[in-house]
Order: structure tokens, then C-alpha cells, then sequence
């Protein structure tokens, strides 16, 4: 892992701020620092990609840890990918974390043209790669799921950066601990990581892997309003394929059944509707600072290493004022 990852209990949060232009970051990133947290982690959907905002925070925060969380197996060529992670390596040297993933169909199909298919072999194949390459290998190989002729990266990075594996269900879980240096879960409770962080460390026969989790949190106490438009992010993710069979495999398919029907049928509005206020209470964490920092705790007693957390400006919270206020004590 990175060389300074038993300096202190990692604590992370996700950038880039939404809102803030990019070259506005660097003061953000150095008030990080001042209050306590040691890690960013950058995500990639429809916003900005994952390498560009940590390139920045490895010129201007330098004693941040790095991570991507996650950069899709499927959006970049085998090759590329490897070359994105070592040039960041290279840039951040044992501060740099590859988390990458299957992602999921509306990402890579909807959104790049690409076929979803085989998410776990993609992911699996992925990961070795990456392994052999960033090693410094010259990688001749048929994958599974695609096949590399003769590669090898001219600049090898000084720290091979650990890789870690978005993982939702067991498959996914284990593949996590056998064959790379961890997992990143999201879009579960605290409880859930009981369910979840054991499947990792049993697959990985004995050797220490890193746990991060991406906590949606919301430091408000006008539950009303958190719930109300928690709901519709929830609707969002969890009619996604990947996300909805993951809460299945939980037991929430009771509780989310009738969004799952309603959203089947059309009916947005009421597939909301039908979100019992106990999935928000599980799955975003909300209320005080002091109550959110407090149920931030109860994933790491349950398993997680690293927290990773993504503020979310439900009920008017400004995204910089939680940064400070969540920041650890």
C-alpha cells in the first residue's frame, strides 16, 4: 500500500466539488490537509474524469493520498489505462491508488458506446493486466475478454500503486481479495459491511487488503427535506441493474420491490414515493455533523479502513461548509 498509510486513520472525501471549476481546487485541496484528511478519491461518470483532479492534488497537496474510485475497465484500451495509472504514479510516487471497476450498463453502453458485457471477467482481466504492466512486464496475452500483443510501459513508476476493486456481490467480493489489494464498496449500510468486508479478507488467504467505502453523506437536520430529495438519488442508482441485484443479494428486496415496479411500469414519481424513509436512514448518512460523523464510525467498527466520503447538497448544504464541518476530530 501507499507508504504512508499507517500514519494516522485514513479519512477521505471525493472531488471534485461540484459547481467549482477545476483550477479553483487548490486552496480546497490544502485546506484538506490543514483539517485532517488524508485521502481524495476521485469518481468518473458524466463529470470530470478520474485522473485529471488527483494530477492537480499531486502538485498541490502532495501529502494527500490519491485513489480513482472508479475508473471503468471498459472506457479506456488495456494500454492507455496502464499508462493513465503510472504517469499518476509516477506523479504521486506511494501516494497513488488504481481503483477500478465493471462500473455499470448505462455508463458503458449508454453513455460510450461500449457493450456491457462480462463485467467480472472484463474487471478480472483488467486487474491483471494492470498487475503485469505496471510491474514493468512486457504483456503478450490472450485475457478473456481482450488480448494484448507486446506491450511494455517505457516508465515503469518507482511505487507500484495498489489496485483495488469496485465490488457490489460475492463474485465480485472475492475476486477483490484474491487478485488485487482490496475492495470499494458503496451504496450500502453500516451493517451491510459486516456482510460485505469478510467475504474479502476470507478470499484473500491471509494477506492484508484495504476496505474503502464511498459514503453518500449530508450534514443536515432537516430530515424532511434530506429525505424527500435523498429519494430521488436512491430512485437513480438503485433501478440501475448492477445496484439493484446488489440489494437484492442485502434482503432489501422487500423494501424495494414496489420502486422496482414502479419504475418497471413508468412511473417515476411514484417509484419515489414508494422508498420507505428506512432506506435513506441506511444507506445516507445525515443530521448533525456530530450525528454523521458518529454513524461515519459505525463502517469503520464494521470493516472499513478507509472511509471515502461524497457530500451530497441535499436540503441547500453547501458542499465546502460539510467539508469542514465532517472534517475528523
Amino acid at each position: 500500500m501507499a507508504d504512508n498509510t499507517n500514519a494516522q486513520p485514513r479519512y477521505g472525501i471525493t472531488v471534485p466539488f461540484g459547481g467549482i471549476a477545476l483550477h479553483q481546487h487548490q486552496d480546497l485541496y490544502r485546506q484538506m490537509v490543514d483539517l485532517g484528511y488524508t485521502d481524495i478519491w476521485s469518481a468518473e461518470a458524466n463529470g470530470a474524469d478520474g485522473f485529471t483532479p488527483l494530477s492537480l492534488a499531486a502538485a498541490w497537496a502532495p501529502e494527500l493520498r490519491l485513489g480513482t474510485a472508479i475508473v471503468p475497465a471498459y472506457t479506456r484500451g488495456p494500454a492507455l489505462m496502464a499508462q493513465s495509472a503510472a504517469s499518476l504514479a509516477d506523479a504521486a510516487p506511494g501516494r497513488f491508488v488504481m481503483g477500478v471497476g465493471s462500473s455499470s450498463n448505462v455508463i458503458v453502453e449508454r453513455w460510450n458506446g461500449i457493450d456491457f458485457d462480462r463485467p467480472y471477467h472484463r474487471t478480472r482481466d483488467t486487474v491483471r493486466f494492470l498487475k503485469a504492466s505496471l510491474g514493468g512486464e512486457k504483456v503478450t496475452e490472450d485475457y478473456e475478454t481482450f488480448s494484448v500483443k507486446g506491450f511494455r510501459l517505457t516508465a515503469v513508476p518507482e511505487h507500484q500503486p495498489p489496485i483495488l476493486v469496485a465490488a457490489l456481490r460475492e463474485q465480485m467480493l472475492k475476486m477483490a481479495g484474491r487478485e488485487a489489494d482490496g475492495a470499494i464498496i458503496n451504496w450500502l449500510s453500516a451493517d451491510d459491511v459486516s456482510t460485505v468486508a469478510p467475504i474479502v479478507h476470507e478470499a484473500s488467504g491471509g494477506k492484508p487488503r484495504e476496505i474503502v467505502a464511498r459514503l453518500f453523506v449530508c450534514p443536515s437536520e432537516d430530515r424532511d427535506r434530506v429525505l424527500a430529495e435523498a429519494k430521488f438519488a436512491i430512485a437513480a442508482y438503485l433501478t440501475v441493474p448492477v445496484y439493484a441485484a446488489f440489494h437484492q443479494w442485502l434482503g432489501r428486496s422487500e423494501l424495494l420491490k414496489p420502486m422496482w415496479d414502479a419504475w418497471a411500469a413508468g412511473d417515476r414519481k411514484a417509484a419515489v414515493t414508494a422508498i420507505p424513509d428506512q432506506v435513506v436512514d441506511e444507506l445516507i448518512i445525515h443530521g448533525s455533523a456530530e450525528q454523521c460523523r458518529e454513524h461515519i464510525e459505525r463502517y469503520r467498527a464494521n470493516g472499513v479502513d478507509t472511509p471515502a466520503l461524497a457530500v451530497m447538497g441535499f436540503a441547500g448544504v453547501d458542499q465546502i461548509q460539510a467539508m469542514i464541518d465532517l472534517a475528523p476530530r
